[in-house]
């Protein structure tokens, strides 16, 4: 939770610090900083949940926060946004993304009196930029710690295959029958989406006895926003009579929210809660979101920070799930009603 954002694209460069409180101890000193990924603030998923939640966070504590948003989709546009964060103060940078891992390569040497926090950066990404040609794809043929420093950097990953599986499981429980399965990019994040929410599709299929009546399309769209394809290749499942699209790729509901407003289709968010993005092209078409818990993940370490228990994390690379009986505490869930 936070403020409202601003408008896309308003400034490019960073926001005012966060200081509503008094900065008091621990938090007087934390600086932090975030840089948006290929998306902005205002995306409903990794970037806007990463600004919220830090913002808010900042204010409640006392300490100072701004967002960088690079000038361009690629490496160097990325890492130039780190060289300013830091320029003007920063020393915790959280970086919302697996784009950030070539970042973490490049950039944690350089800094080594900077926390660096890599969210949804895996060891296998920052192998495959640390190893370049005749990477195997397989992180553990490698050591990991080769190719970034250890000794600032924090990095999670999720079991998106957890919050998938529920999705899927959901759907069918809630009388779904033909489902899609509309993915970002093929990257291992979003294919866990993906299996997931198919095994949860044909558990609940099993349960109920109609393993044989349940149907899932299942397509990646090669990019993480919709544009006129991918929402022509929706418009065809809807009328083909897929009623329910799982969304899994950042942005790209706009294009599944749009085929299924046409014909009174529904639609599963990602990351974070989309209902009410979603919802905008049709009320109550979102039938539930499969979210991780970035919110969580960026209270507890920036907590942790704050209380000298850094030590605790540094180093690691986290995959990060299911630890609680309370839904609110668990790194992927679903939306509480």
């Amino acid at each position: 939770a936070g403020s409202n954002p601003p408008a896309a694209g308003s400034n490019p460069t960073g926001s005012n610090p966060a200081a509503s409180e008094p900065a008091t101890g621990a938090a007087a000193e934390m600086k932090i900083a975030m840089v948006t990924d290929s998306g902005d603030i205002t995306d409903q998923s990794f970037n806007q949940t990463t600004y919220e939640t830090a913002k808010a966070w900042s204010e409640a504590n006392g300490a100072s926060f701004k967002y960088f948003k690079p000038e361009k989709d690629t490496d160097e546009a990325r890492n130039a946004s780190i060289d300013q964060a830091i320029a003007d103060g920063a020393n915790i940078i959280i970086l919302p993304g697996y784009m950030f891992a070539p970042s973490l390569v490049a950039q944690t040497e350089l800094y080594p009196d900077v926390k660096f926090i890599g969210l949804d950066v895996g060891a296998g990404d920052i192998c495959e930029k640390g190893v370049g040609e005749g990477y195997t794809y397989n992180p553990a043929d490698y050591n990991v710690g080769d190719y970034y420093n250890t000794e600032n950097t924090y990095c999670a990953t999720y079991q998106e295959e957890i919050s998938g599986y529920m999705a899927g499981y959901a759907a069918v429980k809630l009388g779904y029958k033909h489902l899609g399965f509309l993915g970002g990019m093929s990257v291992p994040a979003v294919m866990r989406f993906g299996y997931g929410y198919v095994q949860g599709a044909d558990a609940a299929a099993a349960e109920m006895g109609i393993t044989g009546d349940v149907t899932v399309e299942y397509v990646y769209g090669g990019q993480f926003y919709g544009d006129a394809d991918i929402t022509a290749y929706m418009d065809t499942w809807y009328n083909n009579g897929v009623e329910v699209v799982f969304a899994a790729g950042g942005s790209i509901y706009p294009s599944a929210a749009e085929a299924a407003a046409k014909v009174g289709g529904k639609v599963i968010g990602v990351d974070a809660d989309q209902s009410s993005k979603i919802n905008e092209y049709g009320d109550g078409m979102t039938v539930t979101s499969a979210m991780k818990g970035l919110d969580a993940t960026i209270n507890m370490m920036l907590t942790d920070i704050k209380d000298g228990k850094w030590a605790d994390h540094v180093g690691k690379i986290e995959n990060l799930g299911m630890v609680s009986d309370d839904p609110g505490e668990n790194y992927v869930q679903l939306p509480r009603a």
